[in-house]
């Protein structure tokens, strides 16, 4: 029976491999622990299917990543109506749901773990009750804290952390090459996994962090296309904020004032956004494709046309 997402017993950490959920927990405040010890236990219980799964992976030969299409954009912007509207394309391989709780349950396991999480995931997200499952595109950044530290979702585990995984894991300002080498590995892993495990030969990314790293991207894939979703400041700053407080309530182990968590969501913005505009320029001539909130709202058939010419997929 599928559980309301305020109510679910255990955080997305659970499909960590033991060394990223140990560094992330490890000298973090926790607050609710129950849910902590319910997630441990879990993680602890499933970490020898993860190595047997880590194993399998660098032991198959896993397709290369050619040209694949990044829908980027700040939270709230509308990414994820054009990843479901681009993921009909069956050109296009994704990260699902599934996937980003359990990356490492791919390759074996994966059929009865489906199942279980099937009958216990939420059904809609808390804020816009849009529908959830496991099979949904989904964005890979979750997949990618469940394999690397080196990643900017965990602050919804540790949102009171959020300011320096910013600067981290977010904009690279403060973080060590070992942990860029990491998230680009973790990066590759879960791209090549999904189109693996779909018999794809393109991968389609929604990732909103990926907005500020186009230079690591460029770096992973030179030959990477780019659809950028833009929306008005004040509608998606606003968007973030209820989006922000009722996810963080639901899956957080400590807890974030109101007042901290919208200055937080504030700076992010800015930090995000002028990010891309200062690193844009970088993507070469017809690789990119802008878009607004609007118009991709009201009008998704000619926009999602709009893209294919312009990106010429």
């Amino acid at each position: 029976m599928a559980l309301s997402f305020d109510r679910l017993p255990i955080t997305t950490l659970v499909g960590a491999d033991s060394p990223t959920y140990h560094q992330v927990t490890d000298g973090s405040t926790i607050e609710k622990m129950a849910k902590f010890r319910t997630t441990t236990l879990c993680q602890r219980l499933l970490a020898p299917l993860y190595r047997l799964n880590d194993r399998i992976y660098r032991q198959t030969d896993m397709p290369k990543i050619i040209s694949p299409l990044f829908i980027i954009g700040h939270w709230r912007s509308g990414t994820t109506f054009a990843h479901n509207l681009l993921s009909q394309d069956s050109q296009f391989g994704y990260c699902t749901t599934y996937q980003t709780v359990f990356p490492h349950l791919m390759l074996r396991g994966n059929l009865i773990m489906q199942r279980l999480a099937a009958m216990v995931m939420p059904t809609s997200r808390p804020t816009d009750n849009s529908a959830l499952s496991i099979s949904q595109p989904q964005e890979e950044e979750f997949a990618i804290a469940n394999i690397t530290p080196a990643s900017y979702y965990h602050f919804w585990i540790f949102p009171r952390q959020m300011a320096l995984y910013r600067e981290k894991f977010l904009l690279f300002n403060s973080c060590s090459q070992q942990e860029i080498d990491d998230f680009c590995r973790a990066t590759v892993q879960v791209a090549r996994t999904a189109l693996y495990c779909q018999g794809k030969s393109r991968f389609l990314s929604k990732n909103p962090p990926h907005t500020a790293r186009i230079p690591i991207l460029l770096k992973l894939f030179p030959d990477a296309k780019f659809v950028y979703i833009h929306r008005k400041a004040d509608d998606v700053i606003a968007s973030t904020k209820r989006f922000f407080r009722q996810t963080i309530d639901a899956i957080a182990l400590q807890t974030i004032s109101t007042a901290e968590l919208n200055e937080q969501i504030v700076e992010n913005y800015h930090a995000v956004i002028n990010k891309y505009e200062q690193d844009k320029a970088l993507i070469a001539d017809g690789s990119l494709c802008e878009v607004s909130f609007d118009r991709l709202t009201a009008h998704p058939r000619s926009t999602i046309e709009q893209i294919y010419r312009d990106l010429d997929l």
